[in-house]
This record gives structure tokens, C-alpha cells and sequence, in this order.
């Protein structure tokens, strides 16, 4: 009888182990073999998402054949709680072990939006609202309720948003975009200002701003910046109307049809700088740190005048009668 026990038991063992084995060969296989992928893809994790939930939505895509490894698995390596949120990008051959390392380190699928420089607020606007990939949030269009809604009342929305190339994951808001990118810019700003030449006629860092605003407005030529922010500062200086074609187009709005008239030079507004001297009471557009930069170090020099020469770049004079005859050069020829 004894050893019929001993044999009964052997058998037992034996068959748990052979049971064992098997399960531990099949775990292995399902867990570590590439998902069945035909093109990488994307998974979405929702916010509070179970590991439990995430196995049996795996199973319902037929990535797993069960959940049970998978919610073991995760589990036994302490990653039930530590799943993040958001889009992830699955490469094919990825197998459901690595897949949980790729949810857990938690690089969520990036998207990408671009800002460029001297735009307007309204653009800006416009293109996060066409933005599919972010939350729209925003119930209104108007500037000054949007800097309310970003905590920033009071505050004139022209030139606050940096322009850059941002990346930000799936389930940004649009509040959220925009106060990134303006505290971007609140930042550039400050830290141009603390480095800022002396001797400049601002009072204060938004002036620096509003000045930087015109100059990206009036040259995409990098070498140039520095030189027409010269010329601005001279002419604040010694007290001279700015007189740069930029702050009149923004005074003209929507009736600004892509030229520039005599009699629009004499309209009544606070951002005609060919009427009112100084700087315009806010910013024309969203100038870049290249701008701000040049705005904050002008170079030295002793030009008063610059007048575009048809390719981009100007032509930069010392006295009127010099600026006249560039006009008739580089102007009244093309006409």
C-alpha cells in the first residue's frame, strides 16, 4: 500500500511538473513572439486604464489569445499601476512583453504643430483651431477673452506667442498649446532683456517687444536684423517718426489688398508710425528670439533709412537725400 502511495505520489509531481513546463512554455511563446502586425500601428491608453482592461482590449484587437500572462506577467514585474496615458506607437515584430515596457516608459505618440515667425495672433488662432490633434476647448475667437480664459486678463494677445515648431502628445488642449507657448515667449523675452545692451530707448521689456514685432515684419534676412533695429533705435533716438510700411498694413487690417497707397500712409491710427512718432501701442505680430535678440542689441552705425531692393534684402542710407535716391533706384524703376 505504501508504495502504491509513493507511486501515486510520483506520478502527481511528475504530472504537475510536465503541467508546469507547458504553461511556462506557453507563457513564454505568447508573451515574447511578435503580435500578429501587419503595418506598425497606434494604441490608445485611456486615462485610469486597468492592466485587466488593457489585456481584454488586446484580446478583443487579437494580439493576445487570453489575458491571463499578460495580467500575470505585468503584475509578478510590479507594472499594473505604472501604465501611462495617451497614444504609443507599436512597431511590427513588437511582442506583448515589450509592448508593456513601451507603455510603461511611457513615450506617447508626439505630434507636431509650427508657428512661424511674424505671424499674427489671429492666424496663430486659426491654426490651432484647423489643428485636429488638439482639444478644441476655446468657445470664443475674441483675443482678450482668450488671455482671460489663459489667466492672463489684461493683457493685448499680439506678439505674446512664441513662434516654433512644438510637440505635444494626443489630448492637448488648445488652452493648453497656447499657454505653453506663451509662457515660451514671456520667457525668451526676460532672458533677452537681462542680457539687453544699454542706452536703449525702451522703458521697459514689452517695449523690446513691440520693437522686435516690427523688425520681424520688415526682413527675413538674418544678417539684416541687426542692422534695421539700428536704424529704428536712431531714430527713436533722435526723436524721428519710425515711418516702416509693416504698422500701417496692420492699421489697415482686412482692407490691406496686398498694396500699400500714398493715401494709406496718412491714416489715423495709433500703429501708423508715419503719422505718430515712436513705437506703436503693441506688437504687430509674433516676433522670434533672432528679433527680439537683434531688437535688445542693435547694430552701431549711423543709417537713418533702408528701402527694400526687390529681393528681400535692403538697402540702408545716412541722410534723406541718399534714401531718395535709392527710392527712384529700387522702387520708382520697378513701377
Amino acid at each position: 500500500m505504501r508504495k502504491l502511495l509513493l507511486i501515486i505520489l510520483s506520478l502527481l509531481i511528475i504530472s504537475v511538473a510536465v503541467v508546469a513546463f507547458w504553461i511556462n512554455k506557453d507563457m513564454h511563446e505568447q508573451l515574447n513572439n511578435p503580435i500578429a502586425l501587419s503595418d506598425d500601428t497606434i494604441l490608445k491608453i485611456e486615462p485610469g486604464q486597468s492592466l485587466k482592461s488593457l489585456a481584454n482590449m488586446l484580446v478583443d484587437k487579437a494580439w493576445l489569445p487570453h489575458p491571463y500572462y499578460f495580467v500575470y506577467e505585468g503584475r509578478r514585474q510590479g507594472k499594473a499601476s505604472s501604465l501611462k496615458t495617451g497614444e504609443f506607437n507599436v512597431p511590427v515584430g513588437t511582442s506583448p512583453l515589450k509592448l508593456l515596457d513601451i507603455l510603461v516608459a511611457g513615450k506617447v505618440r508626439q505630434y507636431s504643430m509650427t508657428i512661424p515667425e511674424g505671424w499674427s495672433f489671429r492666424q496663430i488662432l486659426q491654426a490651432v483651431k484647423d489643428n485636429q490633434n488638439l482639444e478644441q476647448t476655446l468657445e470664443t475667437n475674441r483675443p482678450d477673452r482668450i488671455m482671460s480664459e489663459l489667466g492672463y486678463t489684461g493683457y493685448f494677445a499680439e506678439g505674446r506667442i512664441f513662434p516654433d515648431t512644438y510637440l505635444f502628445p494626443a489630448g492637448t488642449s488648445d488652452r493648453e498649446f497656447l499657454l505653453r507657448a506663451l509662457r515660451r515667449q514671456e520667457s525668451i523675452l526676460q532672458q533677452e532683456w537681462q542680457g539687453r545692451e544699454i542706452n536703449l530707448p525702451y522703458k521697459s521689456a514689452y517695449e523690446a517687444l513691440i520693437m522686435a514685432s516690427i523688425i520681424e515684419k520688415e526682413t527675413g534676412i538674418a544678417e539684416e536684423r541687426g542692422k534695421i533695429a539700428g536704424v529704428f533705435v536712431r531714430r527713436l533716438q533722435q526723436k524721428m517718426k519710425l515711418q516702416t510700411d509693416p504698422t500701417v498694413i496692420y492699421a489697415m487690417a482686412e482692407k490691406f489688398d496686398g498694396n500699400i497707397r500714398r493715401k494709406d500712409l496718412s491714416i489715423d491710427s495709433p500703429y501708423n508710425t508715419y503719422v505718430y512718432k515712436g513705437l506703436p501701442p503693441t506688437p504687430i505680430a509674433s516676433p522670434g528670439q533672432d528679433a527680439i535678440h537683434a531688437a535688445l542689441h542693435p547694430e552701431p552705425g549711423t543709417a537713418l533709412y533702408f528701402v527694400s531692393k526687390g529681393d528681400g534684402s535692403h538697402y540702408f542710407s545716412d541722410n534723406l537725400k541718399e534714401h531718395n535716391r535709392a527710392v527712384a533706384k529700387y522702387q520708382l524703376k520697378r513701377r
